[in-house]
């Protein structure tokens, strides 16, 4: 089906009802991307919104304008378009005869992104939201920055298949004839995404659009936010606890970036169902006691052999009533000559200057969970780092939030990075990284308004950690270790610099067991509707390649490279697309390359290229 809108685009949807919704109308769901419900997303969504509607829910999933078949042209993440389209589309489905007029927006990443962003908007018929592996702060938490600090790996592997996932064209079974028209507007009208992204290279208006953190008191409905701490979205979860005025509850697992009820690593869980106890409490007002358990419901993973992938992790789960916790201190560390110890003791100046490749075992900043993409042993970067460790355990610590890092430092060029590690080193010398953290330390006291260090200059600096949930046993140490590269996590700054270290204290989110976290309600067993059949009727195929490469001694010589290959097929109508990006760097400014070519039937349609040259900003 498609939804009109006021100014004539048509957005594609698909429908999963109920068989009595026109004698009984239910709530909709809705579910609003831009990865194509015809292929893109069409076995995850089968997993999921077939069995919403079983269960007494319309379930909508909804193609944004210039994705998939419906119209027109998708221009960047998050526009303000993609807003006021699904503010149109909300009321609609409010107001057609299967619904009852009560809506409620889902999803994972971008679905989870633009369901915050609508609920700040507050359409009238929505009623509740959840929201997975998404962030409140665009630039602080979210693939581009980090830290003030520009994204490699992450940032161009994302906008390198961005910008190759909008040149799918409609499929001319759904849309006819229009499809080559459709096609070649979108063709014609994509944005070389990453040129953009790279021009705001601070937290500026660019960035405050779409992140909510800039007025959580817009957000009046309730919001159940997900997420996994293998995936690099977790930190939001505690910030919406925390200033969100609305009613409120989050669930961290040990997840990369996937829906629970089938994301690595495991365990997973019966989200789904616990999707329908929030749904059926907020939008059909049923006692389903959702709301009676802990405010933040999350996994204390346990210590483990650090490996590039894990099937599950061991751990349990733990709640807290209300976050932040009122009572809780931190565990504080200082930085001594004789390593991290409880007691402020001398510390003789010591320098941070890393080679250009620390960080081949970082992992991806976004883990999926499906390969090996996960962070690795650490000790080969933590040979080339300054490392401050604990002696062995006397007994366990556990700690559930985001670590602190506070430094005095000195630095002998106007720009640098740095990147701290918080690591669980096993008995047997293995190294697992249980948390990270990354400064621009330009940014230090503001990402909308860095400043250049002055060489040889004292500073006091604050690297806040991400968010993690985890346990140091009993005879391991804790480790610190910090660099000031993190290839290819970050892109390097513009200067081989040196940071020097004058003092520095390390706190830890300490959290004591609880009695009653061992009479936490079991979470369910995985449920899904069954996997869909292959309807399509055509063939897909692709090919790509992803290079990243630098030199030990050049910041200068990073270069990451995408080139992807996609085709369709279904009997004599083909279409071949191909995307190609580069990005490199001098001192003063990045270059960015691209092109892009279609061919349909073997003649070609579209041929475009790109090559912009932006002036580093502190970066």
């Amino acid at each position: 089906m498609t939804i009109p809108l006021k100014d004539g685009t048509r957005l594609a949807a698909r429908l999963w009802l109920p068989e009595d919704a026109e004698a009984q109308p239910v709530p909709a769901l809705l579910e609003y991307l831009p990865y194509r419900k015809r292929d893109g997303t069409y076995q995850r969504d089968a997993l999921t919104h077939p069995y919403l509607a079983g269960h007494g829910y319309a379930a909508v999933r909804v193609d944004i304008r210039g994705s998939g078949e419906s119209g027109g042209v998708l221009s960047d993440e998050y526009s303000q378009q993609e807003l006021d389209d699904a503010l149109e589309v909300i009321a609609w489905l409010a107001a057609q005869a299967w619904c009852s007029g009560a809506v409620g927006m889902f999803g994972i990443s971008w679905g989870g992104f633009n369901a915050l962003q609508v609920a700040a908007l507050q359409p009238p018929a929505l009623k509740a939201i959840v929201t997975l592996c998404s962030t409140d702060d665009r630039y602080a938490d979210d693939v581009h920055y980090m830290g003030g600090a520009k994204l490699a790996s992450a940032d161009l592997g994302w906008g390198g298949f961005f910008f190759g996932d909008m040149c799918h064209p409609p499929d001319p079974l759904l849309v006819g004839e229009r499809w080559r028209e459709m096609w070649l507007k979108r063709l014609a009208g994509v944005p070389l995404f990453l040129e953009r992204w790279l021009k705001h290279q601070r937290r500026d208006a660019y960035w405050r659009h779409g992140s909510v953190c800039e007025d959580f008191s817009a957000i009046r409905c309730p919001v159940y936010a997900v997420g996994g701490w293998t995936d690099g979205y977790s930190n939001a979860i505690p910030r919406l606890l925390e200033h969100l005025g609305a009613p409120r509850k989050g669930l961290i697992g040990p997840w990369a970036h996937a829906y629970p009820h089938f994301a690595k690593p495991g365990p997973e869980v019966g989200f789904l169902q616990e999707m329908l106890r929030w749904w059926d409490h907020w939008l059909k007002g049923e006692p389903t006691g959702v709301m009676d358990g802990p405010m933040l419901r999350a996994w204390m993973t346990a210590s483990h052999r650090p490996a590039t992938h894990h099937e599950t992790l061991p751990g349990r789960w733990v709640g807290e009533p209300v976050w932040p916790p009122a009572d809780r201190k931190p565990h504080r560390l200082f930085f001594t000559d004789s390593g991290l110890r409880p007691v402020q003791a001398s510390l003789a100046p010591c320098d941070v200057h890393s080679a250009q490749t620390v960080g081949s075992e970082g992992g991806e900043w976004c883990p999926f969970g499906r390969g090996d993409d996960q962070a690795g042993d650490q000790r080969p970067d933590d040979q080339r780092s300054l490392l401050f460790e604990t002696p062995p355990l006397d007994e366990p610590l556990e700690i559930l939030g985001a670590a602190i890092v506070t430094l005095d430092v000195a630095c002998d060029r106007p720009v640098a990075n740095l990147v701290a590690r918080l690591c669980d080193v096993h008995p047997s010398g293995e190294s697992l990284r249980v948390s990270y953290g990354v400064l621009n330390l330009t940014h230090r006291d503001s990402h909308a308004a860095p400043e250049p260090l002055v060489p040889g200059q004292r500073y006091r600096v604050r690297l806040k950690l991400n968010d993690c949930g985890a346990t140091f046993p009993a005879g391991h140490r804790i480790r610190l270790a910090l660099s000031t590269t993190y290839w290819p996590m970050i892109w390097p700054a513009p200067h081989d610099a040196t940071v020097t270290l004058l003092d520095g204290m390390l706190d830890l989110p300490a959290r004591s067991p609880r009695p009653e976290d061992e009479t936490l309600p079991p979470l369910p067993m995985p449920e899904t509707a069954a996997p869909a059949v292959d309807t399509l009727g055509f063939e897909l195929g692709g090919e790509g390649k992803y290079d990243l490469d630098i030199r030990d001694d050049d910041p200068l010589s990073a270069v990451a490279e995408m080139h992807k290959v996609q085709t369709k097929r279904r009997g004599d109508w083909q279409v071949r697309f191909e995307t190609w990006l580069r990005m490199s760097c001098t001192r003063e400014a990045f270059r960015l390359q691209a092109s892009l070519r279609a061919s349909e039937g073997g003649q070609e349609v579209c041929h475009r290229e790109w090559d912009a040259v932006i002036p580093r900003d502190l970066v």
